[in-house]
């Protein structure tokens, strides 16, 4: 007898297996099976054949027949009268009978679904075990922390939090692991495998702290600076407490998952090699084979920064900012293949897809230019995060058994830290704890739009940055940096300055991300090939990286600020760092101090003719 072929479910970008939450909702006789929760899209053969057996289709040809042609629950949505004829079902009586049947679970099942009417990705529905991980204490903390920290303080639009965003990530998980199954059934992508990636998705941003990445970018370095930590670690740690503290485990095996190894790929998905004994080794992962080394590329990519994280953000951030999004995820996806690289396996694209990806890069940094690394938006982040370093002290938060912590040891306990929002912001301002007045004297400052001031922006020459360790030295080196030959009015101190430095890059620091990436042909989708910069486009980066210094002042009134800049210009020249771009209007008698900051290129460049550019070399040159 020949294998009935029986058609893979086709679904929409995204769309899980059609789920259902608690049991079959079909009306039983007496002594009919257990009730199941377990999602029928993962029954097995024999599973199948038992519901079938328990409703009246009991014949042992008719259900050898489906075991033979291994007929699963998956499988049910794309069952016919031609394809029941062709498995034994003769009867039309008993054919229709079966597709009712058939017919009836799928509507219940359909009915516990989920639908989510998303702003940027329309309408999706995610499998039952996700809503139940959304309906959770710890899930449900991300309505309260704004995807975007201090920017929506700037942009008006940005009020976003990361709860739409992970739901956001969870679908577009979806849509490119199912996108790979059904184009390449020859990688053996389980239902298993694509629902762990979903609920990676989901869950790769449960460790953010209030004002995201401001709590642990600028907060916990500051108040723990001997922890190195971030929200990765603190988004693996909750995952952990969100199964315990909900009974997750139990549900995840009604669904077919085997915690034991899938709680650990999830994880895994997350943060990268939980055990960092084996980072080096050639295959450092425990919850996957190294054949599945593709499907550690999809929500967190650590390879080159493609996936699927960015997509949501790039979509959603530019909705909310009111800024251009030039990036198709879609169009990706439909190009998506996973090809051997080196004897493992990577997610590939189509060669000619690789301006697209140089736009998408680019499409970050201007993000990161535009809003994420706004001037106004850091200083306000700046300014909480003071507010906060003067509160920690006195914060309780009460974490597992009544034990108290504070804001930057609420980390160490994820019960508190299920606690711990952007609330903790207006708790702060709406205090009366005498302890909390200074805190409180800042936020009342940010609402009131009395910020710090913005003095100048300036960036390191040569090779050399500007490192992590001496950032707690910068601001003296400002304070120091006095002018001689002007006299001011006002002589400021190292606490008056704030300098911000910022790492702008590809995602990579200094690597080109792309150099990472593997492309495939039109006349071969098999063999992977890599594409230089240089058989792009001349017009592509040379670099991809560079730092930002920039410098705030915080005393406000007119002879202060006029006072500051000065000392930012000074400091600029004695650092060798590039002119500022207000220098010549703020400090127009420091300016032409350094030759190489003449308007003109100061007879510095060997075609120069001009008389000019070269007398004013001449008589500014340096020693």
């Amino acid at each position: 007898m020949r294998k009935l072929e029986v058609p893979p479910k086709r679904a929409r970008c995204g769309t899980p297996s059609p789920p259902r939450e608690h049991g079959t909702a079909l009306a039983e006789p007496a002594g009919a099976e257990p009730e199941d929760d377990a999602d029928p899209q993962s029954w097995s053969p024999e599973r199948l054949c038992t519901f079938l057996s328990h409703h009246g289709f009991s014949n042992p040809a008719l259900l050898s027949r489906f075991r033979e042609n291994k007929i699963r629950g998956s499988q049910l949505p794309h069952l016919n009268e031609s394809l029941l004829e062709e498995l034994g079902v003769r009867s039309l009586e008993d054919r229709q009978k079966m597709m009712d049947c058939i017919r009836e679970l799928n509507q219940n099942h359909d009915n516990a679904m989920k639908i989510f009417n998303d702003p940027i990705h329309g309408h999706i529905d995610l499998h039952p075990l996700l809503i139940r991980i959304i309906d959770t204490p710890q899930f449900q903390r991300l309505r309260y922390i704004k995807q975007l920290g201090g920017s929506y303080y700037v942009f008006p639009g940005a009020s976003h939090n990361r709860f739409e965003h992970s739901l956001g990530v969870g679908y577009l998980a979806g849509c490119l692991v199912r996108a790979l199954q059904e184009k390449q059934p020859e990688l053996h992508i389980t239902e298993r495998d694509m629902l762990c990636v979903q609920i990676a998705g989901l869950c790769h941003d449960l460790g953010h702290g209030p004002f995201s990445h401001m709590f642990d970018g600028r907060f916990i370095p500051l108040a723990r600076p001997e922890l190195n930590w971030k929200h990765e670690i603190a988004s693996v740690q909750m995952f952990d407490h969100l199964i315990n503290a909900n009974g997750i485990e139990s549900i995840m095996k009604k669904y077919g998952l085997i915690p034991e190894e899938d709680i650990c790929f999830i994880k895994e998905q997350i943060a990268g090699p939980l055990d960092s004994t084996v980072e080096n080794s050639s295959w450092p992962y425990k919850g996957r084979p190294e054949e599945k080394n593709f499907l550690y590329e999809i929500v967190a990519n650590k390879r080159n920064g493609i996936d699927v994280d960015k997509w949501d953000y790039f979509a959603r951030d530019c909705h909310h900012l009111g800024i251009q999004n030039n990036f198709d995820y879609q169009r990706f996806i439909k190009f998506a293949r996973v090809c051997e690289v080196d004897e493992k396996k990577h997610i590939c694209t189509r060669d000619k897809e690789v301006g697209n990806l140089y736009d998408m890069f680019h499409t970050r940094n201007s993000l990161h230019r535009r809003a994420y690394q706004h001037k106004v938006g850091n200083i306000i982040e700046t300014m909480i995060t003071d507010a906060f370093l003067k509160a920690d002290p006195y914060i309780q938060i009460e974490g597992a058994e009544g034990k108290k912590y504070k804001l930057s040891t609420a980390i160490d306990d994820m019960e508190a830290y299920t606690k711990l929002t952007d609330n903790i912001f207006l708790e702060i301002l709406h205090s009366s704890d005498p302890r909390l007045a200074e805190a409180r004297e800042i936020l009342h400052k940010v609402e009131c739009r009395k910020l710090y001031k913005f003095v100048g922006e300036t960036q390191p020459t040569g090779g050399e940055k500007i490192r992590m360790e001496e950032c707690d030295q910068l601001p003296k080196g400002v304070a120091a940096s006095k002018p001689q030959s002007i006299a001011l009015k006002v002589e400021l101190k190292a606490e008056d300055f704030i300098v911000d430095v910022i790492d702008m890059d590809y995602g990579m620091k200094e690597k080109n991300p792309i150099d990472n990436v593997r492309f495939y042909c039109k006349s071969n989708r098999r063999k992977a090939v890599m594409i230089t910069k240089d058989q792009v486009s001349q017009l592509l980066p040379e670099k991809f990286a560079e730092q930002l210094i920039r410098v705030y002042c915080k005393k406000t009134d007119k002879e202060s600020l006029d006072a500051a800049r000065k000392y930012f210009v000074q400091w600029c020249i004695n650092k060798n760092f590039t002119k500022p771009q207000d220098g010549d209007v703020v400090a127009p008698t420091l300016t032409p101090m350094k030759a190489s900051w003449n308007s003109q290129c100061g007879g510095q460049r060997p075609d120069c003719n001009r008389e000019g550019c070269k007398a004013r070399g001449a008589l500014f040159k340096e020693n």
